[in-house]
């Protein structure tokens, strides 16, 4: 890392209709260096790095861009990738049906006189590949790749370019912990070789892990910008810059009102899916009591959420054998819409895919799950309905000007609050929640895990299904891990370990 400043943003203000969403902010980058931006959802990261990158073209914005002391000014993301900046989204801009050559030198294809040169392209494909550490052939499609091997293609796209600032949005987000080593591996890599790097996370790990400086926004304000190297970098003095107060729980106490009556039990739970053509589920068995949380770990792929659908009325067309019990009666849910009947919900891991109907307001996806409960005479009633969502604005903290609102525009966290809300309409006595805090920033976390608490205070029961090690053991009653489709094994709270934890995952 060299003394030399790449990039200054200096007094940038943004703003949308009704909203400042930058406000003033200014900070920089020293060539280099790993420099990630953190802040609560809404705070204002990815709408910084997009003014960066031209998405927001020059005159959008007021403030100014300088890299490597020359000011810029964007018409364009195409104006931004010849000065050397290179942006890998959350949400990966691949094309599945398209070779990884293809993809690498979309938009920037090389050319023999009026045509494409394939030769050269899948060429320099391979050697874009050798950087970024991937051994695959780059004849292949992206859909035949897992999402950990799409992120390495994304980077060797922007390498292609000749990127020098590379900004990195939630990269590890979608990511199993091996694929998370190789891109932090790749990353350090890059580092040495001069390529500075700007990445937006939520997780506190990869900070202490990776960064040579943070700079925490808050509100759409640059709040501080700290130094790892000389010790300002911590787990507390983030938080309490990220959400402007200290939190000194991460994952706050309760009490346990945990009875010995059992509300849900599986037995002998086979599942084979036959999209797949084979057995994804094998043997499983497991029970939940009244007013627990049950973490389910395991690593990516291991049929957490399989698991999950199979018991909640098994969406994809399983084909199941088994025995399931809830509230001492056996019951076999051939579709979710019989287990809501019978008080078991699922907030999906995917809000934005299945949990929740973006283009839609706060008020029709809080009730969308339930209308029948607002219905006079076939038709809902829309009083009650507005009357309902204002309720779980309120009660849930969902930040939104109003229930009018669309979803889309609500910050990740808000977004998870309604999805939330829409299951709890419904009012379940088992709750399934997948990943519930996976992209959420520590504020919006803290947040959902009171909530949480104060569910299972009621006599509520949650099954949570996460990735996150310090997650489960933070809010788990007792914790099942499975590992390739079998649970493998059962914790109780007081004797789990992350190592312990790990050692389960991995037996299969």
């Amino acid at each position: 890392m060299s003394n030399k400043t790449i990039l200054e943003m200096r007094n940038i203000t943004k703003e949308f209709p009704g909203v400042k969403a930058l406000d003033n902010i200014s900070f920089s980058v020293q060539e280099g260096e790993i420099h990630f931006l953190v802040g609560e959802n809404g705070a204002g990261k990815s709408t910084l790095m997009k003014v960066l990158s031209g998405v927001y073209p020059y005159g959008d914005y007021s403030g100014e861009i300088y890299l490597n002391g020359e000011l810029q000014k964007y018409g364009g993301i195409r104006d931004s990738e010849k000065a050397g900046i290179g942006i890998i989204y959350q949400e990966l801009a691949l094309i599945p049906e398209l070779a990884i050559y293809e993809n690498i030198f979309l938009g920037n294809e090389i050319r023999k006189g009026m045509r494409v040169d394939w030769n050269e392209t899948i060429r320099q494909a391979n050697a874009m590949l050798k950087k970024v550490k991937l051994n695959v052939n780059p004849a292949i499609k992206i859909v035949e790749l897992g999402v950990g091997k799409q992120q390495l293609v994304e980077i060797a796209k922007a390498l292609s370019k000749d990127v020098r600032l590379l900004i990195l949005d939630e990269p590890t987000s979608a990511l199993n912990e091996g694929d998370v080593d190789n891109l932090f591996d790749l990353l350090r890599d890059l580092k040495s070789n001069g390529v500075t790097c700007i990445m937006i996370t939520h997780k506190m790990k990869e900070i202490m892990e990776l960064a040579d400086s943070v700079t925490v926004i808050r509100d759409g304000k640059s709040i501080c910008t700290l130094d790892a190297h000389k010790g300002e970098v911590s787990e507390q003095v983030l938080i309490k810059n990220m959400v402007g107060r200290e939190i000194d729980h991460i994952y706050p106490p309760r009490t346990h009102v945990r009875s010995d009556e059992v509300v849900l039990e599986v037995d002998s739970w086979d599942v084979y899916d036959p999209a797949v053509e084979r057995t994804i589920l094998k043997n499983n068995r497991f029970n939940v009591k009244r007013g627990e949380i049950v973490g389910f770990s395991g690593l990516m792929g291991s049929g957490r959420t399989e698991l999950a659908l199979s018991i909640f009325g098994n969406p994809l067309g399983y084909r199941v054998n088994g025995d399931l019990t809830v509230n001492g009666q056996k019951r076999h849910f051939g579709h979710p819409k019989e287990a809501m009947n019978a008080g078991v919900a699922y907030v999906s891991e995917d809000r934005k895919r299945n949990g929740l109907i973006l283009i839609q307001d706060v008020r029709e996806n809080v009730t969308l799950a339930n209308l029948r409960a607002l219905a006079e005479r076939g038709v809902v009633n829309s009083n009650k309905e507005i009357k309902v969502a204002n309720e779980y604005k309120k009660s849930l903290n969902i930040k939104t000007p109003s229930i009018q609102q669309k979803v889309s525009n609500l910050s990740g966290g808000n977004q998870q609050k309604v999805s939330l809300a829409k299951w709890l309409f419904v009012e379940p006595n088992i709750l399934i929640l997948d990943e519930p805090t996976r992209g959420i920033d520590v504020g919006a976390k803290f947040e959902i895990y009171t909530l949480m608490n104060r569910l299972v205070e009621q006599g509520m029961s949650i099954i949570m299904i996460s990735s996150e090690l310090p997650e489960v053991l933070g809010m788990s009653d007792r914790v099942y891990v499975v590992s390739a489709g079998e649970i493998t094994g059962e914790l109780p709270i007081a004797e789990a370990t992350q190592e312990k934890i790990m050692h389960l995952a991995t037996l299969n």
